[in-house]
């Protein structure tokens, strides 16, 4: 049994994913208004995509420029070490998150839900391809 969970295991960290990657998780603000930010950078070079969110004014914009220097610093600093020049955002996503529930009183005794949405952020980077 262990020899087979050993195999698998080694398996998974051989097919593991090896590009650079920051996630943020639990921010307050929606996923559908994240993704407007996001569709913005995706495919872009690293420090126009940074250039793009100093400039873009949507409350989510602070929040992905974070992610995105995340990433940079993990490609700079982790193995294998890339360097600025040659990165590109790959894959940036926003998922949804756990959603807080609360009530509004409204007339004659009732109440209305209020979703306070939340979202997870993703930004993978990659290495552009010299020709």
């Amino acid at each position: 049994m262990a020899k087979n969970i050993r195999e698998k295991a080694a398996a998974r960290k051989e097919n593991r994913d090896r590009r650079p990657k920051a996630i943020a998780k639990y921010i307050r603000i929606s996923s559908r208004k994240v993704r407007i930010v996001i569709d913005l950078i995706r495919g872009k070079q690293v420090d126009e995509a940074l250039a793009i969110l100093q400039f873009t004014p949507k409350a989510a914009a602070p929040e992905v420029a974070k992610v995105l220097s995340s990433a940079i610093a993990n490609a700079e600093n982790n193995p294998p070490y890339l360097h600025r020049d040659n990165l590109y955002v790959a894959e940036a996503y926003a998922n949804q998150g756990p959603t807080l529930k609360r009530f509004m009183p409204r007339a004659k005794g009732s109440a209305s839900p209020i979703l306070k949405r939340s979202s997870h952020i993703t930004v993978i980077l990659d290495e552009k391809k010299e020709d």
